[in-house]
């Protein structure tokens, strides 16, 4: 536990792939720095963006200078397992936030009822409508026809 004087310092968590950086992704990072005290940000490596059979449009390493850059971003760390709870053992952070397109999904309640267990909230945002990588890679796609 990290403390400032007598005060405990919130750590919060989110992960992402973080491919295309879009507002979307600007508003939960912000968000999320809004209800933490510092916020450590996951970047999934390519290697595990390739279980959704996709390809990342911007190297990991890249990805993960993009994120560090960002004002409200405390750390960041390469995701290379899809093991949230894991990631929790390493860095025992408070709160994690996702999006809320995960909500009440089976795989989520799950890891909702685990982390409670161990004192950490899961916090839903709401998923920026209108726009997201997939959206824009297709709008790539179509576009060099």
């Amino acid at each position: 536990m990290y403390k400032r004087g007598d005060e405990k310092i919130v750590i919060g968590y989110t992960s992402g792939v973080y491919d295309l950086f879009h507002i979307g992704h600007l508003n939960l990072i912000k968000n999320a720095k809004g209800l933490c005290d510092k916020l450590i940000v996951g970047v999934t490596s390519d290697e595990l963006v390739a279980y959704k059979n996709k390809k990342s449009v911007i190297p990991h390493l890249e990805r993960m200078e993009i994120v560090r850059n960002i004002r409200q971003v405390d750390s960041v760390v390469p995701q290379n397992d899809m093991d949230k709870f894991k990631m929790w053992q390493r860095l025992k952070f408070d709160i994690m936030f996702v999006g809320d397109d995960w909500f009440e999904t089976e795989k989520w309640q799950e890891l909702d009822d685990k982390f409670k267990e161990v004192g950490v909230k899961i916090v839903y945002f709401p998923y920026t409508k209108g726009t997201s990588s997939t959206l824009i890679n297709q709008a790539l796609k179509d576009l060099r026809g």
